[in-house]
């Protein structure tokens, strides 16, 4: 298992993560290749020959843009073009969902829907580059598991568009919310609204570092020089354990409460759910308020996917209001084998950690399947597969 840790000892910014992803040994074309999959115009990208820290040696990446600040680009607008990207699915999925953590927040401070807001220095092309080109960089280490220390709060305040507001940003203290942070060190901006969200949407778990055996690392170096701590983002990249501690993702879970829907609209619903994208998806009987009987519809999915499924629990149920919150998934590996029994193949859905199976199981729909072409119940089927399993025979990938 590949696991890295991003040490925000100094911060985090977009430009300081992609610096650190080049210093650890990402080549500056694989960012270049990904940039320029969403055909933007006028940019280059460049070593900062001046960027090493004079305490501590490190990479600093420059974007050269010729458009000026004034293009505003909305959230809709960046998701349409990294969606008309040739780009690998999980590149292009996991930048949309950083730019929807921005979108989100953005949103939440100034009033408007995500889709709607202008993110002036977040839409300029060097954010669009560090965010695309820092998922590119991960993907190409192969990380299968990111590690982000708590985060520095800064102080003092900071100059925008908006004029002087008070550090950490407004926006950036909405992405804030419900990762461990620690006072900073400097009175100045030390998390970006960018780096804000890249951590929270590509870091799997926040806290001390995986155990590891350490085999590389990488600085990458902002711009601010001066006392204290050096302006630098660490990365370290090693070969974890993957028998001693499972895997764990970030997911959202939406909620919503229903009690004028007739149940024949349920089954279809959950179908609906799970077609969109939606991991997990289940309903609960509950009791409302007067005592009314009604109904929790769970649904548990990606955060990307947060708004499409809330978008079709609105247009498919009675609910007028959806909650959602953030939530960890400790998950085991999985793959798929196939075992050859009288009544055909059925394939086993296997789970477990490294190399280790904990559970086999066969696949319902395949036994329910062989089940009617050979006129015997699902169970015999089932018992079938799992005495084949045990006899080791007939198995393929």
């Amino acid at each position: 298992m590949r696991v890295a840790y991003l040490d925000c000892f100094s911060g985090i910014s977009g430009d300081m993560t992609l610096g650190a992803l080049v210093d650890a040994g990402v080549p500056l074309d694989v960012v270049r290749e990904a940039v320029a999959a969403l055909e933007l115009d006028g940019w280059d990208l460049a070593l900062d020959p001046d960027g090493r820290d004079f305490r501590i040696g490190g990479t600093r990446v420059l974007v050269h843009a010729s458009e000026d600040g004034g293009v505003h680009r909305t959230f809709r607008d960046i998701r349409g073009m990294i969606e008309a990207a040739d780009l690998p699915a999980g590149v292009a999925e996991r930048s949309i969902a950083v730019f929807a953590a921005l979108a989100e927040a953005e949103g939440k401070v100034h009033g408007r829907p995500p889709d709607e807001v202008h993110f002036h220095e977040v839409g300029a092309v060097d954010s669009i580059v560090d965010i695309v080109g820092s998922v590119a960089g991960l993907a190409h280490l192969g990380i299968d598991r990111l590690v982000c220390s708590p985060l520095p709060l800064g102080g003092g305040t900071v100059h925008c568009r908006h004029g002087e507001i008070p550090i950490p940003a407004p926006a950036t203290v909405e992405l804030l919310r419900g990762l461990p942070t620690v006072p900073g060190h400097e009175q100045r901006e030390l998390v970006t609204p960018t780096g804000a969200a890249l951590a929270r949407t590509l870091a799997d778990d926040f806290g001390p570092p995986p155990p590891m055996v350490l085999q590389a690392v990488g600085y990458g170096l902002g711009s601010a020089r001066g006392e204290g701590l050096p302006n630098a983002l660490r990365l370290l990249l090693g070969d974890g354990h993957p028998a001693d501690e499972l895997p764990r993702h970030r997911a959202t879970v939406l909620e919503a409460n229903v009690d004028d829907l007739s149940p024949q609209f349920l089954g279809p619903l959950i179908e609906r759910l799970l077609d969109a994208g939606a991991l997990d998806a289940s309903f609960t009987p509950v009791q409302m308020k007067k005592g009314r009987p009604g109904i929790l519809v769970s649904v548990l999915c990606s955060p990307a996917d947060r708004a499409i499924l809330e978008e079709l629990l609105f247009r498919e149920t009675t609910t007028i209001g959806v909650r959602h919150h953030e939530v960890w998934r400790t998950c085991l590996d999985r793959r798929t084998e196939t075992v050859q029994t009288p009544y055909g193949p059925i394939r086993l859905k296997v789970s477990g950690v490294g190399d280790r199976d904990l559970n086999r199981m066969p696949e319902f729909e395949d036994c329910r399947e062989a089940a009617l072409t050979h006129g015997v119940t699902p169970l015999e089927v089932h018992q079938a597969a799992l005495t084949a399993d045990r006899a080791g025979g007939g198995k393929d990938g």
